[in-house]
Order: C-alpha cells, then sequence, then structure tokens
C-alpha cells in the first residue's frame, strides 16, 4: 500500500520571539514492511535543517530561527510503501515466559522493561487491572496475554479527544474511563513491563477505515504499542482499534514513551505565549511514484500561506552533513 503523508505543524506567538529551537521526530522509519519512498520539510520562516539519529535510532530534524518571528510552520510530506501482513504470530507455548527472563531480552531491551515518565505502575493501575482480572492473563502464554489485554483495554476505555493532554498522567485517562491513542498506549506499556514483557511506546500515522471500525482521528498522529517477545522479536498492538498492527500502520519513531518522540518540540526566546496547532492527512496514493515525481505533485496551500518556504529533503540534509564531516576531518 502506497501512502501519502501531510504533517502540518504551526506555533502562532502572541508577540515576536527569537532563537527558535525545534526538534522534529517525523520521519517514517525504513524496515522490511515499510519502505520510505521521500520524505521532505518545508520551514517558515526559512531555517537550514540538520539530523542525526537519537539513542533508539529514530531519525531527528533540528532547526534554528535566530530572527524576530510570530509564527513558526512546519510542514512535512512523506511517501511510504507498505506490505500487507501474510502471516499473523500465533499462540506461543509457556516457555516463553522463561525465555522473557534470559540474560539477552534483560540486556537488549532494558530500556522498555523499567517504569519510565508516563509509563510506571500507579494505585489507579493496580485498581484497573485487579477490577479485569488482568493478572489472571499470566495463565496464557505471553503473545495470547498481550492479545487479550489489548482487547481488555480497547473494551474497557471510550476514544475521547480532549479528556487529556500530551502531559496528562495515566490516572487521568483510567478515572474517566476515556482518552486517546497515547493514553491507552501507555496503560498498555505499564502493564506489559510489570509482567516482564518489554514494550516500546511506537509514534506515527494510520490510514483510517471507518468501515473496519477504527476509532482513531484520521486528522491526527497515532500511537500504539509493540512487545519484545523472543520468539517473534518485536510484534505490534494497536489498542485503540484493538488490532495487530498492519499494512495501514505508518511507523515514525519509538521510544520508552510519549515524551521520547514527541513529534515537535522546542524553546525559544521572548516574553509570549504560544499556540499550537497541528493537521495531518493520510490518504492512499494510486501508484508507486519516484521521489523526484513525488516532489512535483500538487501542494494543497497551508492554512496561513506558503509564502518562501525553503524545502529540506531527506537526501540534501545528508549530503550537508557528509561535507560537514569531510570539513572537520581535514
Amino acid at each position: 500500500m502506497l501512502l501519502e503523508i501531510r504533517h502540518v505543524t504551526q506555533y502562532h506567538y502572541e508577540r515576536p520571539v527569537r532563537e527558535s529551537l525545534m526538534e522534529l521526530w517525523m520521519q517514517p522509519q525504513k524496515g522490511a514492511r515499510q519502505r520510505l519512498v521521500s520524505f521532505e520539510l518545508d520551514i517558515e520562516p526559512a531555517a537550514q535543517v540538520f539530523s542525526y539519529a537519537d539513542s533508539f535510532g529514530n531519525a531527528v530534524y533540528h532547526f534554528d530561527v535566530p530572527q524576530p518571528h510570530d509564527g513558526l510552520t512546519i510542514i512535512a510530506r512523506s511517501a511510504v510503501e507498505t506490505e500487507p501482513v501474510h502471516e499473523w504470530p500465533l499462540p506461543l507455548d509457556m516457555g516463553e515466559w522463561e525465555r522473557l527472563k534470559s540474560a539477552f531480552v534483560k540486556g537488549e531491551c532494558f530500556d522498555y522493561l523499567r517504569p519510565h515518565g508516563f509509563v510506571h505502575v500507579t494505585p489507579a493501575l493496580e485498581t484497573f487491572i485487579a477490577e479485569h482480572d488482568l493478572d489472571d492473563l499470566r495463565r496464557r502464554d505471553p503473545f495470547s496475554a498481550v492479545q487479550a489485554l489489548c482487547d481488555t483495554i480497547y473494551k474497557a476505555f471510550e476514544y475521547q479527544p480532549g479528556v487529556t493532554d500530551a502531559d496528562s498522567p495515566i490516572d487521568l485517562a483510567l478515572s474517566a474511563g476515556r482518552g486517546v491513542c497515547q493514553d491507552f498506549a501507555h496503560v498498555m506499556l505499564a502493564v506489559c513491563r510489570s509482567w516482564g514483557i518489554p514494550a516500546r511506546y511506537v509514534s506515527g500515522y494510520l490510514f483510517t477505515d471507518r468501515e473496519a471500525g477504527d476509532r482513531s482521528d484520521p486528522d491526527a498522529t497515532h500511537a500504539w504499542v509493540e512487545v519484545f517477545l523472543p520468539s517473534y522479536r518485536w510484534v505490534g498492538f494497536d489498542p485503540t482499534n484493538n488490532v495487530m498492527t498492519g499494512e495501514r500502520h505508518v511507523a515514525v519513531a519509538v521510544g520508552r514513551d510519549y515524551s521520547d518522540v514527541t513529534p515537535s518540540r522546542g524553546v525559544y526566546k521572548g516574553d509570549s505565549e504560544s499556540h499550537l496547532a497541528v493537521g495531518v492527512s493520510v490518504r492512499r496514493a494510486r501508484a508507486a511514484v519516484a521521489e523526484p515525481e513525488f516532489l512535483r505533485l500538487p501542494r494543497p496551500s497551508a492554512p496561513f500561506g506558503s509564502a518562501n518556504r525553503r524545502r529540506a529533503s531527506a537526501d540534501a540534509i545528508r549530503e550537508q552533513q557528509q561535507r560537514q564531516q569531510q570539513q572537520q576531518q581535514q
């Protein structure tokens, strides 16, 4: 499935600010079932963009805008080709629990076994676990237990934007019984890690299908969970929609929780409040296109106008970094 993704982020400042420094986690991953056809960034005001790989292997782009400005627009465009899942995982034997205790798993997945940030067991989560008899699921094999946990979270919570925000602890969603994909992923991560199953947060996009019963907002980013099972390696579960991840899911970044992979974050100098607006569009393309052709496709106009924007493609950024490294070595 070939998907075209447009992710628009706009910051508006009540008064001009200066020296904005931004980091972006927006480039889709490259993997066995996901091919990155193209990726580009448009920044207004114009900025020189650099990139690096973080400790989890995610592509991170960063830039600064030193001059005074009262707005900042970031447009990320991607073309991604995903592969369907031809063979879904099957239940495992109970010996998988012992394999999860191996030194290899504890070393390889150290970061994804420990509490962190939004992901930790609270009294409210302990109550949720008891009310839904979740610890009884450990009588099943790890794969079946996680699958049942995904189903439980899906049925226990109502999808409703606006109840929580990016800084909300899991207790807020637990008490309200409502939330969004980020909340459901954090709850699932906390339970899995309490069972000794490595679990990581995945940010990305979903090509929504209302006929399939998707609850996710089609105009927003998406999040889900991947668990590490020695027999299968990383396996994706989407508790928002009660499905395993497939060709409609586009992974962007992985981390311990949302705070590791927030799509954009930064700082600025100035005595002004900032207001954020985000829009996401994921659509299916009719045919595969090469990167130069993709870059020439018609673009919808940005909400605040396009002005003079600087295009920074992934290839151009890599070439720029190589030149800088060569200069540093001279």
